[in-house]
């Protein structure tokens, strides 16, 4: 992510987003294979907040500035980006079974439910982003 063009601020954002949710599948892919080992905590990659931050410091440390707190800038967010790696954090679930494990099945399918749909609307709006790049790039 070390070009910061024109139109490569939102694709790199989504891109960043699309890794984490994918890493994060992984997380909530093995709670739910270990659901009947005895005494695995369950465990997700925190990483919204760093995202968040990243979006929100975007380049004010280079001395760029927005005109609207809302608005992307268009340069000095890729090195905000590269430092997002997120958190692996333990979730274990409110009382633990007898044999110590604490993962909850439902708790975990409704993870990756809502995982899987801001892992598939951000792979759409990238899929739109390039879609009008190349109807830019046909002229049409």
């Amino acid at each position: 992510m070390a070009d910061d063009g024109l139109f490569n601020t939102t694709v790199n954002l989504l891109a960043k987003s699309v890794d984490l949710r994918a890493r994060n599948h992984n997380y909530i892919s093995a709670n739910l294979a270990n659901a009947e080992t005895p005494g695995y905590t369950p465990t997700a990659l925190k990483f919204e907040k760093q995202l968040q931050d990243a979006v929100k410091d975007r380049g004010q440390s280079k001395g760029r500035a927005v005109t609207h707190p809302r608005h992307i800038p268009l340069k000095g967010m890729s090195e905000n980006l590269d430092s997002v790696r997120g958190e692996t954090i333990e979730t274990p679930a409110g009382a633990p079974g007898k044999d110590g494990n604490s993962v909850e099945l439902e708790n975990e399918m409704a993870k990756m439910t809502q995982n899987q749909i801001m892992y598939n609307a951000s792979v759409q709006i990238l899929a739109k982003k390039f879609e009008g790049l190349k109807t830019a790039i046909k002229g049409q």
